[in-house]
């Protein structure tokens, strides 16, 4: 009987929630204590230092790999759905979105090496 889950797949998951619950803990914070809660603000916020610039560089490069990345492995693989990673991805956080999809992908590679 196979696992319902590997321990990828529930050390992956387990990150897409760190990853939400650390990047909108943050969030929270700021539209409560900032008066400006625009996204213009936020986006000047994240850039006012020069180690946030190299923060935002460096995040921007890694997010557009993920998805020139996530959109080629989806397709190969055939994943459903894998479309959802785009929004997630500028909605929520790309520490949400990346592991979650690497989630997604493990289970599909998992289902296409044991077929039912």
């Amino acid at each position: 009987m196979k696992p319902r889950f590997t321990v990828i797949e529930i050390v992956l998951l387990l990150l897409s929630l760190i990853g939400i619950a650390a990047t909108w803990y943050f969030n929270i914070l700021f539209y409560f204590t900032i008066e400006n809660t625009s996204i213009a603000n936020f986006i000047a916020l994240a850039n006012a230092t020069l180690p946030a610039k190299s923060i935002s560089a460096d995040i921007s490069v890694v997010a557009i790999t993920f998805l020139i990345w996530m959109v080629y492995e989806a397709r190969k693989l055939k994943m459903r759905h894998w479309w959802l990673f785009i929004p997630l991805t500028f909605l929520i956080a790309i520490a949400f979105s990346f592991p979650l999809f690497l989630f997604f992908r493990e289970r599909k590679i998992r289902a296409l090496n044991n077929p039912v």
